[in-house]
């Protein structure tokens, strides 16, 4: 017996098909897709298929899971930074399978870390000996996921949220016309999504520009209008290319840290807090220097808690494949 599993994100869908035996998941086929090259999850669903030689494979499927980046009601899904609608029963009627589920991408990713290993994290502290408790994991990438794990004395249980959609709230004067930029720019709600993301990278280094009264350098907009204008200023930072690319890398890892306390504090992460998404794996030299946990510890008569808790970056960019595989089997047995 096999499932299909999915993370959707802003940017890639990544699908696998996968068998369990003894708790152990096991890939068999997969496939990574750019998510803005097609209309609908369906019709990569169906190139997948079409790609899979081996029909014995391909009918062993009696249930899909979809990590979704965006919030799930009734198994239906508006996709946050992509112009899709998922609805799981509408799916389920197409492909014919058993049983097809929507999870939040978070919650997906919070399910995967079950599936996970020691190599699989690089930790940022190791907090207090023996923590236990509920966890939290944020994620930066092309937007900013939040969810959470309840432990419930036994085990831990994942759910959802919708957090980086909150208000981003300034710190300093920095920060305060910071938010005012923003304002102008989206004249509309300003969420911690518009900072700490790939967006959230480049919003920075706008204003940074903005800020000091300079352009970027013609090198620098070259770059960044071929493709992915955040890698762009992050490589750029890296290389210590361009000063205030550095400067918007170094602010940007800070409010990711400020953002993490948050998130811990607000569903008292004592047993540890996850970075999940596509950005922290590549700036993790930058996760290591200090910066972030200083931001994240920063909360005054709670900075004892913030200290105790074990912080990781999840290295594994499968995770929510993961989860989403070991959701579809749960269902099946249930």
């Amino acid at each position: 017996m096999t499932v299909l599993a999915a993370d959707i994100g802003g940017t890639k869908t990544n699908l696998g098909i996968f068998t369990q035996k003894d708790q152990q998941l096991s890939s068999l086929f997969s496939a990574s897709y750019v998510s803005n090259d097609y209309n609908s999850l369906a019709e990569i669903i169906a190139l997948f298929l079409a790609q899979l030689n081996d029909t014995q494979l391909k009918n062993s499927i009696k249930a899909a899971c979809f990590g979704v980046a965006g919030p799930v009601q009734n198994n239906r899904c508006a996709v946050t930074n992509l112009p899709w609608v998922i609805d799981a029963v509408q799916i389920k009627s197409q492909f014919s399978w058993q049983s097809v589920h929507l999870l939040n991408d978070l919650e997906a990713n919070a399910r995967g870390i079950a599936a996970l290993h020691d190599s699989d994290f690089i930790t940022l502290n190791p907090g207090a000996e023996n923590a236990i408790g509920n966890a939290s994991i944020i994620a930066a990438g092309t937007g900013l996921g939040e969810a959470g794990l309840f432990w419930d004395g036994n085990q831990h249980i994942p759910f959802a949220s919708e957090g980086g959609h909150t208000d981003f709230s300034p710190g300093t004067d920095q920060e305060y016309r910071l938010y005012q930029f923003l304002r102008k720019k989206y004249n509309a709600h300003i969420s911690w999504e518009r900072i700490v993301s790939g967006m959230g990278l480049e919003n920075l280094y706008q204003f940074l520009c903005h800020d000091n009264d300079t352009q970027p350098p013609d090198w620098l907009q070259k770059q960044m209008h071929k493709g992915d204008s955040a890698a762009a200023i992050s490589n750029a930072a890296a290389a210590g290319k361009d000063a205030l690319c550095s400067q918007a890398l170094n602010w940007f890892v800070h409010l990711y840290g400020v953002e993490a306390g948050n998130h811990a504090l607000k569903i008292m992460s004592s047993g540890g807090v996850f970075l999940g998404g596509g950005i922290a794996p590549k700036i993790i030299k930058q996760l290591q220097n200090g910066n972030f946990m200083q931001a994240f510890c920063a909360k005054g008569r709670m900075q004892h808690l913030l200290q105790a808790m074990p912080v990781k970056v999840i290295m594994n960019n499968k995770t929510a494949l993961y989860g989403s595989a070991l959701s579809a089997f749960n269902r099946i047995k249930t």
